[in-house]
């Protein structure tokens, strides 16, 4: 709403500007595009079915703000970052609202204030989702009630995916994700990048002086869970890396024109190669 309000635009025309520019970023970094990109605006139906499967269970309560999951009735709350609850000062992670029955309980549904822009019509009136039952709504019509892998920033481990977890077992049971995977944090000169701060990079930036591919090659250089710092020293090493990998492709292909004769060997000895190493890196990612 801020966003709308500064630039005088809709929050449409905000979301499509930004979604055209991510998907032109993938491709300047050759990474396929997703079979399925699921909008949260145009699921708002599954939202309201999911929530009120939570209400019919009993694991949510209505406010004058809107719905909440009551924690207390989930006995295994804080499985996925461990946390403790009873440590928690009131208010710590959420606004503090008199009408909830723990400080802690989040909000599946709010109803919308008037001046509210995006609010949609429900069985509680005009009102729209919560920060965190989107993401379980469309998970589960695009990929079921369980599937393997979910992935995410590690900010999102105490709170965001917690409470995915949460909903998603008081709404339909099961264990959602059976494999959660956290990206490590993008860090620059040693701190964590963050626009508040002002210690950021965008793409577009980077691609000024570096191609795509030296930048994935980069972030893929790291163990996914381990801190990335980025510097133009790093890169450096990842434009040599992809450098020497695109000469060697080169020094191959020069030496089966040079020696047509024996091509067909060559080729036989590059293709069993090239069959082996796959498997090791599939055998790799299958662990």
């Amino acid at each position: 709403q801020k966003a709308s309000e500064r630039e005088h635009k809709s929050p449409y025309e905000i979301a499509n500007y930004y979604t055209k520019a991510f998907l032109k970023d993938l491709e300047k970094l050759n990474i396929k595009k997703p079979d399925i990109i699921a909008k949260a605006t145009e699921h708002i139906p599954d939202m309201i079915e999911y929530v009120k499967k939570i209400m019919e269970n009993g694991y949510a309560y209505e406010t004058s703000t809107g719905l909440y999951f009551d924690i207390s009735k989930l006995p295994n709350y804080g499985i996925l970052s461990g946390k403790n609850l009873q440590g928690e000062k009131a208010g710590a992670r959420v606004n503090v609202d008199n009408e909830k029955r723990n400080p802690q309980d989040f909000a599946i549904w709010k109803k919308a204030p008037k001046n509210h822009i995006m609010q949609w019509d429900s069985p509680w009136g005009k009102s729209y989702p919560g920060w965190h039952i989107e993401c379980s709504a469309m998970s589960r019509k695009y990929l079921g009630e369980q599937f393997d892998i979910h992935t995410g920033g590690v900010d999102h481990i105490p709170i965001h995916h917690e409470n995915e977890i949460a909903q998603s077992k008081c709404s339909h049971g099961g264990e959602y994700g059976r494999y959660w995977m956290h990206n490590g944090y993008l860090n620059i000169r040693g701190e964590k990048m963050s626009k508040s701060s002002g210690n950021f990079f965008t793409l577009r930036d980077i691609l000024k002086d570096y191609d795509g591919n030296m930048i994935r090659f980069f972030m893929l250089s790291s163990h996914y869970r381990k801190p990335i710092d980025f510097s133009d020293e790093e890169l450096e090493m990842a434009k040599t890396a992809i450098e020497r990998i695109e000469n060697t492709i080169l020094r191959a292909e020069e030496v089966l024109k040079s020696n047509p004769t024996d091509s067909t060997e060559n080729l036989q000895e590059i293709s069993e190669f090239l069959e082996t190493s796959k498997k090791k890196f599939e055998d790799g990612m299958d662990d």
